[in-house]
C-alpha cells in the first residue's frame, strides 16, 4: 500500500478508548500544568519567560475588555496555552498534530461563538441583537444589513477554526513533500541536489515553530475581541 502525504493526519486508535488525538490533548494538559510548576523568589530563565507571557496576556485582556473583562483572563490564557502546546508538540516527528483536524478547531471556535452569544443575551437581553444593525443605517436597508451582519457574525466560528487548521495543515504537508524529495534524491545518489530541499526543510521548521505560536496567539486574540461583545455592544 502506497503511503500518502495525508497519512500524518489520520486518527489512530492506540488502545481502546484512547487515540493519538486524545493522547496529545492529555499530554498538552500535563505540559500546561508543568508550565506553572515554578515558584521561586528570584526567577530563573524559564520562570522569567512564564511571567512575561503571563503579564502580556493580563495586559492584553485588560486593554481589550477593560477591568470588567479581566474575569475572562483565565479562559483566554488557558486556551492559548492549550493551542500553543498542541501546535508545538505536533512539530516533532511521528507526533499527531491535533490542530490540523478542522473538526477540533471548528469545535473550539463554534463553542466560543455559542458562549459569547449566550453571555451577550444574558447581559443585554434583546438589546444584544442590536449589534446586527449598524447605527445610523437607513431603515430601508435593515433587512439586507441584518442578513449580512448575521452571516458575518456566524462566520466567526468558521474563520477561527479554518484559519488555524489550514495554516497548520499546509505547513505539515509542505514539510512532508520536501522530506520526500530529499529522500528520493539521496536514494538516487543525487546528494548535492538534496542539499536544497534539506535547506528549505530547515527554514520551514523554523517557520513552522513561528506559525504554531502565531496561530495560537491570533486565535486567542480574536477570541478576546469577540468576548468584548459580552461587555460592550458595538
Amino acid at each position: 500500500m502506497t503511503a500518502s502525504y495525508f497519512d500524518q493526519f489520520g486518527i489512530v486508535s492506540i488502545i481502546p478508548g484512547l487515540t493519538n488525538s486524545s493522547l496529545m490533548l492529555i499530554l498538552s494538559i500535563i505540559f500546561i500544568i508543568g508550565f506553572f510548576n515554578v515558584n521561586k523568589l528570584i526567577p530563573g530563565r524559564w520562570q522569567s519567560i512564564i511571567e512575561i507571557v503571563y503579564d502580556h496576556w493580563i495586559v492584553l485582556v485588560k486593554d481589550s475588555l477593560g477591568v470588567k473583562g479581566s474575569k475572562y483572563f483565565p479562559f483566554v490564557f488557558s486556551l492559548f496555552l492549550l493551542i500553543a502546546w498542541l501546535n508545538v508538540l505536533g512539530l516533532f516527528p511521528y507526533v499527531f498534530t491535533v490542530g490540523t483536524h478542522i473538526i477540533v478547531t471548528f469545535g473550539l471556535s463554534l463553542s466560543i461563538l455559542i458562549i459569547v452569544t449566550i453571555l451577550g443575551i444574558k447581559n443585554f437581553k434583546a438589546d444584544f441583537f442590536s449589534m446586527l444593525m449598524p447605527q445610523g443605517a437607513p431603515m430601508g436597508l435593515a433587512p439586507l444589513l441584518v442578513l449580512i451582519e448575521t452571516a458575518s457574525y456566524l462566520s466567526r466560528a468558521i474563520s477561527l477554526g479554518v484559519r488555524l487548521a489550514a495554516n497548520l495543515s499546509a505547513g505539515h504537508l509542505l514539510f512532508a513533500i520536501l522530506a520526500s524529495f530529499a529522500y528520493q534524491m539521496l536514494v538516487g545518489d543525487l546528494v548535492l541536489l538534496s542539499i536544497f530541499p534539506i535547506a528549505i526543510m530547515v527554514f520551514i521548521t523554523i517557520l513552522e515553530i513561528a506559525v504554531a505560536m502565531i496561530q495560537a496567539y491570533v486565535f486567542c486574540l480574536l477570541t478576546t475581541i469577540y468576548l468584548g461583545d459580552t461587555i460592550n455592544l458595538h
